[in-house]
């Protein structure tokens, strides 16, 4: 059985539970319970605090985990990450007070900085040659200038606004930060074979979410040039309609080209294009 451990509350909570019924696998009442098991899948699920889950790989009581690149960083365990999962995206920021200039990272150099991840914090001053005095606080960093306590803060970062309504302004990004899935550095064949299903599992649901299927009604006469836009798994399906002179054809877009694409299509002479959302792609 292959054990993974996941946050127990908080904002990757709900995706991680989330990914795992996509990947088909079905879990018990997962409801107040700190660990639970699959009823069609061997797998074992431990929730726990986020800032306990790289130790939990590390030492091999949890086979694999998902966590925040900010955390796994933070804690600076031994776990590699194997699967990049695109959901929970944030950063780790500097910010100062909006009434403050900026004059670039050296700008930093004596500053009192409040932040719940000090050795990130530290690793980045000490890259940049600047020494500064470290607060390490747990929790609502945000607030430290506001009382003294601090000259700027390092703090996560989604949208900004917590930071605004605190009179606050980004200044440096220390971190790129999105969930990931990390794994024990020692395990077992049997286990990485199972990893390996887990992950064939996530990479599809993953792919089935970058792209859509399309279908639409296209004038015969214009098909070589609507099939040139349409990429494709391998090449579009065409299909003869009923009525003469037309034909049916079916692909897949990716969402970072989906519009552009279908403004071209539409061009090219393409009607009753449809859009259905896929659930899994198998490549």
């Amino acid at each position: 059985m292959l054990r993974i451990a996941i946050q127990k509350s908080g904002r990757l909570y709900e995706d991680s539970v989330q990914l795992l019924k996509e990947c088909g696998i079905d879990l018990r009442n997962v409801k107040d319970r700190l660990r639970t098991e699959a009823d069609n899948f061997p797998l074992e699920v431990f929730f726990l605090r986020d800032d306990d889950i790289p130790q939990y790989v590390e030492d091999g009581v949890a086979d694999i985990g998902i966590v925040g690149e900010n955390v796994l960083f933070e804690k600076n365990k031994q776990a590699e990450i194997v699967e990049k999962l695109g959901f929970g995206k944030c950063r780790l920021a500097v910010a100062i007070p909006r009434g403050l200039e900026y004059g670039g990272v050296t700008s930093l150099q004596g500053k009192r900085i409040a932040t719940s991840y000090p050795f990130l914090v530290n690793e980045f001053l000490k890259k940049n040659n600047v020494e500064a005095e470290i607060h390490e606080i747990s929790g609502s960093v945000e607030i430290a200038p506001g009382i003294g306590l601090a000259d700027v803060v390092a703090d996560l970062v989604s949208s900004g606004s917590t930071l605004f309504m605190n009179g606050l302004k980004e200044v440096e990004t220390i971190l790129q930060s999105q969930s990931v899935l990390i794994k024990n550095n020692q395990l077992d064949a049997a286990q990485q074979q199972l990893l390996d299903k887990l992950l064939f599992r996530i990479r599809a649901v993953k792919k089935a979410k970058r792209t859509k299927y399309v279908l639409l009604n296209a004038p015969n006469e214009k098909l070589k040039e609507i099939i040139a836009l349409l990429p494709g798994m391998k090449s579009p399906t065409v299909l003869p309609l009923a009525e003469q002179g037309w034909s049916s054809v079916h692909s897949v877009l990716s969402e970072d080209t989906f519009w552009d694409i279908i403004e071209q299509l539409k061009a090219a002479g393409a009607q009753g294009i449809l859009v259905v959302p896929i659930e899994k792609m198998i490549i």
